[in-house]
């Protein structure tokens, strides 16, 4: 029997590094980019590898990582689930992503240990700052919305902002990603101060605002379009973007619809792939999982943490305490303006949950005495 030689992996940049893991623990045939066809491999499952494509949980295509270099590895549909699942070993023993799914894990909603959270958010604390506030204040007249703002995001971090309503989460969002100017402090994006060089600022940032508001008379495929040119990609870039995009977020079928005939959740996962087409360095997104049924909200979960896996940074307020607990390594709890406590998850909820922590620090239960009246009626 003849005896084939694995074709060694080809590396173009870090998007592949996690990846990269499951080669050295399978020989499995890859393919280039430059070369799709015509590589032999170990056996036919990795010949027919070499001719598929990596899936996602929903059986979606995303064959490369959107947020750095595109790596130029291929894999196939027969090897794949081998491949994720030495990929997600290799990103929770390598880089800490503890949160990572597993494909095979009942329920798909496994939270880390205590433990491996613990060494998660030691090892984000290591790497590079990608996103630093230092005294940002804003008012609106007599009303002080941000007060002194505090914060810092690295590469490899989902880190989540949380706080009651007013509280100055979206404001300060909004001065982040220059749609707002701070009265004072400083905003840098990795070494690029957001204010004083704010083109150079916004193309290290792809941004989910609030209160969406689309080109609704485009089409889904124009939008995407429209926002890949607008960050400077060619269009054949554009076009393979969106389509890995579209494909990755489940909107391949609406792709010809008009955006204005979209849910309010499709309306969500587009505006999101149009955040993420041109490759940011660090996603700011405001309430990203608003509006989302509870297997988009998976979806879209588990593309932010490959790409925080893959060096990504991810800032995301949302009034869901349990979902900033579960997929989040650090939070920063934000009440009248202020940061009142930030840090990693687990030291700022302590022993209890996070929901439990946050309402003892933003004041307590309201108490609902007094509403005798507020009983069935007989009318």
């Amino acid at each position: 029997m003849r005896r084939r030689t694995p074709v060694p992996v080809r590396h173009t940049g870090r998007g592949d590094r996690v990846l990269q893991a499951a080669f050295d623990s399978f020989a499995l045939v890859t393919v280039s980019a430059a070369s799709p066809s015509g590589a032999e491999g170990p056996d036919r499952r990795g010949r027919s590898a070499a001719r598929g494509r990596l899936r996602t949980r929903q059986g979606t295509v995303l064959d490369r990582a959107i947020i750095s270099d595109p790596p130029i590895i291929r894999t196939g549909s027969h090897a794949s689930r081998a491949i994720r699942r030495a990929a997600e070993r290799a990103a929770r023993r390598r880089d800490g992503a503890a949160l990572v799914r597993r494909r095979d894990t009942p329920g798909r909603g496994r939270v880390a240990s205590s433990a491996v959270a613990a060494q998660v958010a030691r090892e984000v604390a290591t790497r590079k700052v990608v996103l630093e506030l230092r005294g940002v204040s804003k008012r609106f007249g007599s009303t002080v919305a941000v007060d002194g703002v505090e914060m810092e995001v690295r590469e490899g971090s989902l880190f989540g902002v949380v706080g009651p309503n007013g509280a100055g989460k979206t404001t300060t969002l909004s001065m982040i990603t220059g749609l707002l100017r701070p009265d004072a402090g400083t905003i840098t994006v990795g070494d690029t101060d957001v204010w004083r060089d704010p083109e150079a600022a916004k193309r290290a940032i792809g941004v989910l605002p609030d209160r969406l508001r689309l080109f609704d008379r485009l089409t889904g495929a124009q939008l995407l379009y429209y926002a890949g040119v607008l960050r400077g990609l060619t269009p054949a870039t554009v076009r393979e973007r969106a389509a890995e995009l579209a494909a990755a977020f489940g909107l391949e079928d609406a792709l010809d619809r008009l955006v204005v005939d979209y849910s309010a959740g499709m309306a969500k996962k587009v505006a999101l792939a149009a955040a993420m087409i041109h490759a940011p360095r660090v996603l700011v997104l405001d309430e990203p999982f608003e509006s989302l049924d509870p297997v988009s909200a998976a979806n879209v979960t588990e593309i932010l943490q490959k790409y925080v896996a893959s060096g990504g940074a991810v800032l995301v307020s949302s009034h869901s305490m349990d979902l900033i607990q579960r997929i989040c390594d650090h939070v920063a709890i934000i009440v009248a303006g202020k940061v009142i406590v930030a840090g990693s998850v687990e030291k700022v909820r302590g022993d209890r949950t996070l929901e439990e922590r946050f309402v003892e620090l933003a004041g307590g239960r309201q108490s609902a005495e007094g509403m005798e009246w507020l009983q069935p009626s007989s009318v």
